[in-house]
């Protein structure tokens, strides 16, 4: 399958862009301006250049997020834009996260009182990330010795990002300790695997519907289960939305549907429920 490489043009991403620009199957670079720093069209303008100079196909994705856009919101468009190539070109999406984003990422989560998933980030099924056993120091050292040259995010040292905070106060953390955080990431990533394989054995279609009685209460259960079933029609809705969801499946009329994005809806029928 085709990669899309999604590269920003920091070190983590320019490493990653240069393991794989001789695949068989030429990957496309992909880059997303989100329009939220000045000089962001810079980063595009060597971005590019990289692309083309591999020989390449570059794309581009420009947003005008403003300044005052949060984390999450980017994060959002950024990959609604990486998600949109893969489905055009059926390929599948390349990222440079590495294990420090791995380590952060828990930590984050658990200082905003995660849930259970919020354990295995990263995890996320049509997404590969294949920097992930790399350390910070190893990415920097492949920079060095292959004379990589990448752009600096400025936002990477602004303590506006709860990020950066978290990044800051991880350079004190001893080894072992970041060690326990990546155990403990690789025993959640598993239990999400196991945990998906069983919901693909009960979220069972009959021609496309699902009984309503598989989200008959507002439970945790029901909440993974219809999530499940929309992740296989490529849905994505946050825990409020998926509360909304599940009531609408538990109380509407036969007949009702309810709006789940631009292109589907959740139609309900007398028994049973499905996704148009």
């Amino acid at each position: 399958m085709r990669k899309i490489l999604a590269v920003s043009g920091g070190v983590d991403s320019v490493v990653m862009l240069h393991l794989f620009k001789n695949e068989d199957e030429a990957p496309i670079v992909a880059h997303f301006n989100h329009g939220i720093r000045e000089n962001a069209g810079e980063d595009a303008a060597f971005v590019e250049k990289l692309a083309r100079g591999y020989g390449l196909q570059f794309e581009l994705g420009v947003a005008q997020l403003g300044e005052e856009c949060g984390e999450a919101d980017a994060r959002s468009a950024r990959y609604d834009f990486l998600r949109s190539l893969a489905k055009k070109y059926d390929g599948i999406i390349c990222v440079a996260h590495h294990r420090d984003d791995v380590i952060e990422s828990v930590a984050i989560n658990c200082l905003r009182g995660t849930g259970w998933r919020g354990l295995a980030p990263m995890s996320a099924r049509d997404i590969e990330r294949p920097l992930i056993g790399w350390s910070k120091k190893e990415i920097y050292r492949y920079a060095a010795e292959n004379g990589l040259s990448f752009r600096q995010d400025q936002t990477n040292t602004d303590d506006n990002y709860l990020r950066n905070r978290v990044r800051e106060k991880m350079l004190c953390a001893s080894e072992t300790d970041k060690e326990k955080l990546v155990e403990l990431y690789q025993r959640q990533t598993e239990i999400v695997s196991e945990c998906d394989e069983l919901l693909a054995d009960i979220c069972v279609s009959k021609n496309g519907a699902y009984s309503r009685a598989l989200i008959n209460d507002d439970s945790d259960l029901a909440q993974e289960l219809l999530r499940y079933i929309l992740l296989e029609k490529d849905i994505r809705l946050t825990r409020p939305q998926l509360e909304k969801c599940a009531a609408a499946i538990r109380d509407f009329a036969p007949g009702k549907k309810l709006s789940l994005d631009r292109e589907h809806f959740l139609a309900v029928g007398k028994f049973s429920f499905s996704v148009i």
